[in-house]
């Protein structure tokens, strides 16, 4: 231990710096300000314009690379207006230590202006872990020990509550530990498991967003090619877990319980790798849950395990679980590969734009390494239609069904990866939930293309209504919003699309703009069924 006593400020950078934290995301205030006075050289200090967009980026910096992320919050209004994005950050699994200030502990008492009442449990239950520390020089171990939560498996925010007064109090730094996060299978179990896929005539395997959160998509090709198994992706899965051009790759199973059983009807053997046993978003018959199909789960999650209606769970971390079952599969197994996925083909050009016509040319004139940060909810159909994603680190969306996650996350995404194009896939109601991170991109000059996918409204709801006959319900039409406008207004280029003709030049320029740009595109306002949609 460092027994040379510091400032619990200089005791708190030292920790940051030994968990490898180089930038930290924040919206500043007065509570803060003791922490943020004299800004040290060696981290950068990304400033978001509102604290949803403030975690939404932390968030994204996060997954792209691996390591935590930190956020400094202003008092209990800061978080209130982050815990959107922070509930988001929850479902995505996102390794990330919140702080946020308070006032000065001699005020406590008397309830003062800024006061964050119940600080520790006002984030709950959307954190791992929550503080705010007995005693001043506890701070930097609380906000270690908050890193070293926010990394165990399953992984999440945790959040520290910081007095005003504490930073400029004497503390020391806390030793630096090393916790070994990855866990193996039970070997007996992994045993039973490549048995029952060998065994099986028809297995299909679900893979989740946690396979290529834990950076797992090249073994978890492997094993299913030595599986010879059919893929499918697991219902609203926020990341990319298998190559979607893959001969084996049979599609995305929808979020609907008889959609499912009836997709994975044929299977005899169905083999879930890092998602929950299922996600659904409307009630309904599952069959698949009664008619004794065998079902097997491998997650990190021991609540998801717990959570399964069916089947047996294997607990362990997915690269030694993908290991572990890669080395008990025979090195051939005879059996038929599944048939190829049939992809439609594109809409044709024509006015408005068909939302498939549009993302076919977006495919088309992407750069191979292009990663894709979506949030066009009615739109996924046809993004899972006509803009395949190549696998690892290729998509982002939020686990949480909660919009306003990844406009910010794709400036988290971009600071990670600024030599690859970031596309910001968005549709016009999601886009006004965090569109002040554009301002954030501009000032960095990031390579995002912000590409709204505009149909004057919210078009998710506009298919709910019709599923559920809720006839002309009120809210859901956005006439007057000028993208284009708001983006020069925080300092982004932007052109808009009406016409298909203009599309393919229009996309061009804007992936040939080496920092921030924006395309609006009038799509027209076709829905689609989101809880069935098309085979393919």
């Amino acid at each position: 231990m460092n027994s040379k006593l510091l400032t619990v400020r200089e005791a708190t950078l030292g920790v940051l710096r030994s968990f490898g934290v180089d930038r930290v995301f924040g919206n500043p205030g007065s509570t803060e300000l003791a922490f943020l006075g004299d800004w040290p050289d060696d981290i950068d200090y990304v400033l978001g314009l509102q604290e949803g967009c403030v975690v939404g980026m932390a968030d994204g910096y996060a997954q792209a690379t691996g390591r935590p992320s930190f956020v400094n919050l202003h008092s209990a209004a800061g978080l209130g207006h982050a815990l959107g994005n922070l509930f988001t950050a929850f479902r995505n699994k996102t390794p990330m230590v919140v702080t946020a200030g308070q006032q000065a502990r001699s005020l406590l008492r008397m309830r003062p202006y800024l006061f964050a009442e119940d600080a520790e449990l006002f984030p709950k239950p959307y954190v791992k872990w929550s503080v705010e520390p007995a005693r001043a020089e506890d701070v930097p171990a609380a906000i270690a020990q908050a890193f070293l939560t926010a990394m165990q498996h399953p992984r999440g925010p945790t959040f520290v509550s910081v007095p005003s007064d504490d930073w400029t109090r004497p503390a020391s730094i806390p030793p630096i530990r090393h916790i070994a996060t990855e866990f193996a299978p039970d070997p007996a179990a992994i045993v039973r498991l490549g048995s029952a896929i060998a065994a099986a005539k028809r297995p299909a395997f679900v893979v989740g967003p946690e396979v290529d959160r834990n950076g797992c998509v090249a073994t978890m090709v492997a094993v299913t090619e030595r599986a010879r198994a059919a893929v499918w992706t697991s219902p609203m899965s926020s990341r990319a877990s298998f190559p979607e051009l893959h001969a084996q790759f049979a599609g995305f199973l929808p979020a609907v319980p008889g959609g499912l059983a009836g997709t994975l009807r044929e299977a005899d053997l169905i083999v879930v790798f890092g998602a929950p046993v299922f996600t659904f978003h409307v009630e309904g018959q599952c069959d698949l849950l009664d008619d004794e199909t065998p079902v097997w789960q491998i997650t990190d999650d021991p609540t998801e395990a717990a959570s399964a209606a069916v089947g047996d769970t294997i607990i362990a971390t997915l690269p030694k679980a993908l290991d572990a079952l890669l080395s008990v599969l025979p090195d051939r197994i005879d059996r038929v590969l599944p048939v190829m996925r049939v992809r439609p083909a594109a809409p044709a050009p024509a006015n408005p734009i068909p939302p498939g016509y549009a993302l076919s040319r977006l495919s088309a004139l992407l750069p191979q390494d292009a990663i894709v940060v979506e949030e066009a909810p009615s739109h996924r159909p046809a993004i899972q239609q006509f803009l395949p994603m190549r696998g690892a680190d290729s998509f982002y969306t939020m686990a949480s069904g909660g919009l306003g996650y990844s406009l910010p996350a794709s400036v988290g995404v971009a600071l990670a990866r600024p030599d690859q194009r970031i596309v910001c896939l968005i549709g016009d109601g999601s886009a006004m939930y965090c569109i002040q991170a554009i301002w954030t991109a501009a000032q960095r000059g990031l390579p995002i293309m912000f590409v709204v996918m505009n149909n004057s409204g919210y078009g998710a709801m506009r298919a709910f209504s019709r599923i559920m006959q809720a006839h002309r319900p009120p809210g859901i039409d956005l006439p007057g919003l000028d993208f284009v406008a708001l983006a020069k207004g925080l300092g982004c280029p932007g052109k808009r699309v009406t016409e298909a003709a203009q599309l393919d030049l229009i996309l061009s320029e804007a992936l040939a703009v080496k920092g921030p740009t924006l395309v609006d595109i009038a799509v027209d306002e076709t829905t689609t069924d989101l809880f069935n949609p098309p085979k393919g």
